[in-house]
């Protein structure tokens, strides 16, 4: 690796770095007080954007914050599913043992999360990630499963995190009663140019790293290559540091981006 070369104490671009080093971007502060209200609101919340851009990062870093005395969060990251398995991992999560027949799951369903809500004051956090994929019918269900008392309350926080092609998804007239139902609806934008400089920078000083690496115009061909995509900046600058480590250089330019930029491209 290329840690030795660099000085680095660990390599602070990788997947899965500590909460504790988070990167604090403008999505990040937005979704965050969004996550907040929806702590006082209940209901449902729409989180969007392009992949990489931050949005199970921040959803991971909501469901860390929450204390779990106040709150159980159901975590559904395989939305690739029927209506009947929709609920029945829905009701694993919720810690029941499914009854086979669908009317009995939402009765369960429903059940637990009103007693959870009225009898131990704590609060249902459902948490359905990569939700493009849902099927119109697990859509058309979830208002149902939502609708308490003749719809007159929230008992839970449903959100539903996805690429942007989810709001043209309920964008269509079939999930208009789902769409006004919809308490946040944010988008990601991603990683902005004056963002990625500041990004770069601190990830190598938690590293022990505080010298300049990269020059001026190499940070305008990494916003250029990332495309907003903080996963895919990574990827990119995590061969920057091996490419010069290898070359033995000490100062990454644009030629070395675009050899890591040409590295992440699949050939055809």
């Amino acid at each position: 690796m290329f840690n030795n070369y660099w000085g680095m104490e660990f390599n602070p671009f990788e997947k899965g770095l500590s909460e504790k080093y988070c990167f604090k971007s403008e999505d990040f502060k937005q979704a965050t007080a969004r996550y907040e209200h929806l702590k006082t609101t209940k209901g449902i919340g729409l989180f969007t954007g392009l992949s990489g851009t931050g949005k199970t990062y921040s959803l991971k870093c909501f469901a860390s914050s929450l204390n779990p005395n106040l709150f159980k969060v159901v975590y559904l990251p395989l939305s690739t599913v029927t209506v009947i398995e929709f609920y029945r991992a829905l009701a694993f999560g919720l810690d029941l043992d499914p009854p086979s027949k669908k009317v009995d799951m939402f009765k369960v369903i429903q059940e637990r999360i009103t007693s959870l809500a009225k009898d131990k004051r704590i609060t249902p956090v459902i948490l359905v990630d990569e939700a493009q994929y849902l099927k119109t019918e697990v859509l058309n269900d979830i208002k149902l499963l939502l609708n308490f008392n003749m719809d007159s309350k929230n008992h839970a926080i449903f959100i539903l995190n996805g690429q942007p092609i989810l709001n043209n998804t309920l964008s269509k007239q079939v999930h208009e009663s789902l769409r006004q139902r919809i308490v946040i609806n944010f988008n990601f934008a991603g990683i902005s140019r004056a963002e990625l400089e500041d990004y770069i920078t601190s990830r190598l000083e938690i590293c022990g790293v505080h010298e300049p690496i990269f020059n001026a115009n190499s940070f305008e061909a990494l916003y250029s290559c990332c495309g907003g995509s903080t996963r895919k900046l990574n990827s990119i600058v995590e061969k920057c540091l091996l490419i010069a480590a290898q070359s033995s250089v000490r100062t990454i330019d644009t030629q070395i981006v675009m050899s890591a930029q040409n590295e992440s491209e699949l050939i055809i």
